[in-house]
């Protein structure tokens, strides 16, 4: 049973954004002072990816654990109500990922994601900032078409 009501379950779920979320923002901020330039949610890009280096052809996916089932990840809990319409939500939401990344493959465009957990402990940890910004410095040179972290 919900411990909300339904008028406010729909507001909760309606402030929801998919677009310009803080994690989003943290990691693009931290592009742009790497000197990385890049267009957002690009129409041209298989997916619309959160971020396209079009210099590198890479597209870039933060992903909340919630909505996209980061395996292993306490974000990615299981509501306790309407467990059957949430299964299949994220069981839509998981293939969708995944038709996505293989679209991506096709047309050698390299795919990065990034989970909203790893942007948490990025804001906690300096050095983790550091380390995930220099593996994608890595990423982007290389030839490598997917890296998740």
């Amino acid at each position: 049973m919900d411990i909300k009501s339904p008028g406010e379950r729909s507001k909760n779920m309606a402030a929801i954004r998919s677009r310009n979320t803080k994690p989003e923002i943290y990691y693009r901020r931290l592009l742009f002072a790497q000197g990385y330039r890049y267009s957002l949610n690009s129409k041209k890009v298989p997916g619309h990816p959160d971020i396209y280096l079009r210099k590198y052809n890479t597209a870039i996916f933060v992903h909340g654990c919630f909505w996209h089932r980061h395996p292993n990840c306490q974000y990615a809990y299981m509501p306790k109500s309407r467990v059957e319409f949430w299964q299949n939500k994220f069981e839509a939401n998981m293939k969708r990922d995944y038709l996505v990344r293989l679209r991506l493959y096709n047309d050698k465009i390299k795919c990065l994601i990034i989970w909203e957990c790893t942007i948490k402990n990025m804001k906690k940890d300096i050095e983790k900032e550091r380390e995930i910004i220099a593996q994608t410095k890595e990423f982007l040179e290389n030839d490598k078409l997917v890296l998740e972290f």
